[in-house]
């Protein structure tokens, strides 16, 4: 015996009621796809828009200051343009935006197809990943390795300390007066590497040595004003060479050493970080740790085609370029020779320099009383 399938009786209707008993119905289901429509609408415009890495064709740098400061705003814009145009992507610039929000300017970039965010400021930890979570799009960060995301955030606190240590090094070999400064805009991770670098270096040179370490103030990078005040400080007190990190407040730096005399009546010399200011130097550049990010944007463009951004983080060193120490014309060939060895040597590993990030370890070099031979 079969089962019975039973279907819904469905009342006859009149030719006449049969029409206008089906407006309604077919209103209704009008009116459902309509807001199914709409709704589906409204979620493809919040959702958002990846970008395939294989169709990376722009990314974008956001600097604090103007990239005309032979330091860190600088290099960044070069180093992007570089590794852009190395990789046949467009490259996006902007610059001299301040450490406020800059969340209106991220979303900008990224509608204006940005495939990669470089925020070029330890300012833009925070609004940084925001916005490239909110636009599905991949952002690079500063000073905060802890924040790496794999598929979105990577971070490359650049930490110049081999070179800053052959800079400690050379500062020791040619002081007159045993003492030696450093003036720095703020204590990042970065600049806090290469002070205790700096200091690890001129000590394995003249344990004896004498550090005056003052910073301007907690961020204060483009502070010149502050920056030539602090170091007229720091000279008084027997600085004959300065490592001066600063960014735009460098430039302070660099016009009090150009107007004082050291306590030994000679010439007082800068150290510079990050570029190159050869070219405006009145003779008093002996040398700069010069970064070149080049190598460090082009690794992550050919991480974000390869989908693969964010599972390392990114850095600099002197065995790949992206870390030197400059040569000038103060620098006799004798010591320079003498430095290019001591080089050869952290890069074959046989000096080691392990990066000191926390300003806490910088203030414990500095304060440690100078060694004796």
């Amino acid at each position: 015996m079969h089962d019975k399938l039973l279907l819904p009786v469905v009342p006859t209707l009149p030719a006449e009621g049969r029409a206008a008993s089906h407006r309604p119905i077919r209103r209704a289901v009008l009116s459902a796809m309509a807001l199914a429509v709409l709704a589906w609408a409204v979620l493809a415009w919040a959702a958002p828009t990846r970008v395939s890495a294989a169709d990376l064709k722009a990314i974008a740098i956001l600097t604090p200051e103007a990239a005309s400061d032979f330091g860190w705003n600088q290099q960044g814009v070069q180093a992007a343009r570089a590794a852009g145009g190395a990789a046949g992507v467009e490259v996006l610039v902007a610059e001299n935006l301040g450490y406020g929000d800059v969340r209106p300017v991220l979303r900008e970039l990224a509608e204006d197809g940005a495939g990669l965010l470089i925020a070029h400021a330890s300012g833009y930890n925070t609004a940084a990943p925001e916005i490239g979570a909110e636009a599905g799009v991949p952002v690079a960060i500063t000073d905060r390795p802890d924040a790496r995301v794999p598929g979105k955030v990577a971070d490359y606190t650049a930490s110049g300390h081999e070179g800053a240590y052959l800079a400690g090094r050379l500062a020791a070999k040619l002081t007159r007066t045993g003492i030696l400064g450093i003036v720095t805009s703020g204590e990042p991770p970065g600049w806090n590497s290469q002070s205790a670098a700096f200091i690890e270096g001129a000590r394995a040179e003249k344990p004896d040595i004498v550090i005056r370490y003052s910073v301007i103030g907690p961020a204060a990078y483009s502070d010149a004003a502050g920056a030539r005040r602090v170091t007229e400080t720091v000279i008084a007190a027997g600085a004959d060479i300065i490592l001066g990190q600063g960014n735009g407040s460098s430039f302070g730096m660099l016009a009090a050493i150009e107007a004082a005399k050291a306590v030994d009546g000679g010439k007082v010399f800068f150290i510079d970080v990050i570029g190159d200011k050869s070219g405006i130097d009145k003779g008093h550049l002996l040398s700069s740790v010069v970064w070149n990010l080049e190598p460090v944007f082009a690794a992550m463009i050919a991480d974000v085609k390869a989908d693969r951004f964010g599972e390392k983080n990114y850095g600099i060193r002197l065995a790949d370029g992206s870390v030197s120490l400059l040569k000038t014309p103060h620098i006799p060939d004798g010591v320079w020779q003498q430095i290019e060895a001591i080089r050869q040597e952290i890069v074959d590993g046989r000096i080691a320099i392990k990066p000191a990030f926390d300003a806490a370890a910088v203030h414990a070099l500095v304060n440690a009383s100078p060694r004796t031979p």
